[in-house]
């Protein structure tokens, strides 16, 4: 099955990079593209329950999903990330 979801705080390829290589790693996802433009995150998953996981995944990471709160804690994590995704692509 799949699924998208629109994200908060993506900016660019590092940012599309850490996301799709943290997700990677996820058991039953697969197929992750990361839309920089329209900010959306689509993949295949094998389970129901799968979304949820990748929305806390997501969310862990700085970039919660568009109907989440957006703290300043999240918005500083996705920075973190953005630039680990820079220095590893």
């Amino acid at each position: 099955m799949e699924h998208t979801i629109k994200i908060q705080n993506l900016k660019c390829g590092g940012c599309a990079h850490t996301i799709t290589t943290k997700l990677g790693e996820l058991k039953g996802i697969e197929d992750i593209i990361v839309n920089n433009e329209t900010n959306e995150v689509n993949f295949k998953y094998s389970e129901v329950k799968d979304i949820s996981l990748v929305k806390k995944t997501l969310s862990k990471l700085g970039y919660p999903a568009e109907d989440e709160s957006n703290s300043v804690s999240k918005k500083a994590k996705s920075f973190v990330s953005c630039a680990v995704g820079r220095l590893n692509s």
